[in-house]
């Protein structure tokens, strides 16, 4: 599809950064200011529906959510992750995985809802450092996997 933002292989420096790139998926750290450590896990191919894949390539694009969410944990201590599909808007896969914070600025509505508080400045800027940890992290979970 020609106008997939999902199928672009380039990422705009707004966009976030590439984590780790395979034949199948992709990683990439999100960049939002308000939801630091915001990782999307992205199938390369541009297919709408995960009964589209075959069962090994379901277990193996789940495989690298999994490996986003625990290495989120591991560095970041979220108080919750939350893991989305939706493809909505963009309906290529790819799955969202997000820290998610008692007082981060959209809890306890999805990360999509209007913001209801103000993040304390010295809580995102904590979180902004972590989130520079988690190339590295799932580079090696990664790594360790495969």
């Amino acid at each position: 599809m020609t106008n997939c933002v999902l199928c672009r292989e380039e990422l705009k420096p707004e966009e976030g950064q590439l984590i780790w790139r395979g034949d199948d998926c992709r990683v990439i750290l999100v960049n939002d200011s308000d939801l630091p450590g915001f990782c999307r896990v992205i199938w390369n191919h541009h297919i709408a529906e995960m009964t589209d894949l075959t069962h090994g390539e379901r277990e193996h694009l789940m495989a690298l959510v999994f490996v986003a969410e625990e290495a989120i944990r591991n560095v970041m201590h979220p108080d919750k992750i939350n893991i989305a599909t939706l493809g909505n808007m963009v309906p290529h896969i790819h799955w969202h995985v997000i820290p998610r914070y008692k007082d981060d600025a959209f809890f306890p509505g999805s990360a999509w809802s209007q913001k209801i508080q103000q993040v304390p400045v010295a809580n995102l800027e904590v979180r902004k450092q972590l989130a520079q940890e988690l190339p590295r992290a799932i580079k090696s979970a990664i790594a360790a996997l495969f």
